[in-house]
């Protein structure tokens, strides 16, 4: 077998030791290869039991090992039911603090603890127990198979199961009671570690004869709520429900009715500070719960207190740099104003010129097209001095015509009697007088306009022979 292949089967066989908390593993190993070494199919074979099973089996001391009378498939209870050595059997659990390593089912169903580390130090009877609260998830090597197990308990479902715990626990026993918080097991300790509180844990055995009265006189009691309210978050779970079932597995919980108060630890695990199996009447339950306080009071205020630094070093970080970033945006403002200014005195010279060589081709151009108009004028009048022909001496079939222009000034030349209208429009045109093109000449006496409308009639039908006094009317 190669190397990656043994690293392979280590990993799964890690895991899957998490998930079931099962601590033999030459029984893992058996469970794993009675699957063909498929981890998601292992653990969907351990953990796939009936609600009434798995009740049953973790009520009565059945949620510390492999799941009791709980419906394996058969290539898992062939394994399970195998007579174990007396040797290899697991330790009963003890009262001591200790590092519990959490199914990973839990944890990758949750998006709560997700953190830096920070130190911190745990009293514990006789000594302290040095851990650090540390990233709760998967090394860069687990990816494959968390992502097979992240489907176990989705968010969602955690939290739907914490809810339906609390309003059941809700309607059998009152609103006297801890205030267990409707969200699955990670996210409330990471609201815990958030509060720099303890996690008080209550894993529920609904079918158990001793759980009725312990939660009416000792977990629901004014006294034992109201400390465990102001002191604790708490969380509860019904082994009946897949994470209460599996956190029994994790705490060992060999006896009910089970409450255990912990705390986040390093990696994937939690520290677990005190157990309580078995029932307890209130003021026993309460000395307990005092004790536990007492003992972690110095790691808890020390948490705070650095927390309390770390954000103080944040702030002033983020002070400092706030002001980094106000200096350096008022000398980049500065900066981007005198361009913004440079830019604008540019846009404005380059205007000012533009409109210079626009006005200067302007003149240019109008001085280009009177010259033009000038010269075609000049010709037109030429062409019409010409069409004129030369003036004819006096005669019976000479007409004299005498034209007055608005400015005063008198113009006379005689034609023959055979000339158009339009012929005089000529010759007025030929001398250049007028600054307009529009016009019409008028007789006084009678008026008579000669327009468009008589252009075609010669001086004799127009009755202008032998003389005649015209003037221009100019017309808009």
């Amino acid at each position: 077998m190669s190397l990656p292949d043994m690293v392979d089967i280590a990993d799964k066989l890690a895991y899957f030791q998490a998930i079931t908390g099962l601590e033999d593993p030459e029984i893992c190993s058996e469970i794993l290869a009675a699957h063909g070494w498929d981890l998601e199919l292992a653990v969907s074979s351990f953990t796939a039991t009936n609600s009434e099973s798995s009740a049953s089996a973790t009520a009565y001391g059945g949620g510390g090992g492999g799941g009791g009378d709980a419906h394996f498939d058969p290539a898992t209870r062939e394994v399970l039911d195998r007579p174990e050595p007396q040797e290899n059997a697991a330790p009963a659990p003890s009262l001591a603090w200790k590092i519990i390593t959490l199914p990973i089912s839990v944890i990758s169903g949750s998006l709560g603890l997700v953190s830096g580390a920070v130190g911190l130090g745990l009293w514990a009877a006789g000594g302290i127990i040095s851990y650090s609260l540390g990233v709760i998830g998967f090394g860069s090597g687990s990816g494959r198979n968390a992502e097979s197990s992240a489907r176990l308990v989705s968010v969602s479902a955690a939290a739907s199961e914490a809810i339906d715990f609390v309003s059941a626990f809700e309607r059998d026993y009152g609103t006297t009671r801890p205030s267990f918080v409707g969200e699955g097991f990670m996210d409330a300790l990471q609201r815990s570690r958030n509060a720099f509180k303890l996690l008080f844990v209550y894993l529920h055995s609904p079918d158990h004869p001793d759980t009725p009265l312990f939660c009416e006189r000792t977990l629901c009691s004014e006294t034992v709520a109201a400390f465990v309210n102001e002191n604790f978050v708490s969380w509860g779970g019904s082994i009946r429900a897949s994470e209460g079932f599996k956190m029994s597995n994790s705490l060992k919980a060999s006896r009910y009715p089970f409450c255990a108060v912990v705390m986040a630890a390093t990696n994937q695990r939690i520290a677990l500070l005190q157990q309580v199996e078995g029932p307890k009447t209130a003021e026993e339950m309460l000395v307990i719960l005092q004790r536990v306080l007492e003992e972690s009071a110095p790691v808890l205020v020390s948490a705070r207190l650095d927390a309390e630094e770390r954000r103080n070093n944040i702030r002033l970080r983020e002070e400092q740099d706030a002001a980094y970033r106000a200096a350096l945006e008022a000398d980049q403002a500065r900066e981007r104003q005198r361009r913004e200014e440079q830019e604008r005195l540019e846009r404005e010279a380059a205007e000012a010129e533009r409109k210079r060589k626009e006005e200067e081709e302007a003149r240019e151009r109008a001085a280009r097209e009177a010259a033009e108009r000038e010269a075609a004028l000049a010709r037109m009048r030429q062409e019409k001095a010409m069409s004129l022909g030369a003036e004819p001496e006096k005669g019976p079939n000479v007409t004299q015509v005498l034209v007055r222009f608005p400015t005063g000034e008198r113009k006379e030349r005689r034609f023959h009697s055979t000339a158009l209208i339009q012929t005089l429009y000529d010759y007025v045109d030929s001398l250049g007088c007028l600054e307009v093109d529009s016009y019409n000449l008028v007789s006084n006496f009678p008026r008579v306009v000669y327009g468009a409308d008589k252009l075609s009639l010669s001086l004799k039908e127009a009755g202008l022979h032998p003389q005649a006094s015209l003037f221009v009317e100019l017309t808009s």
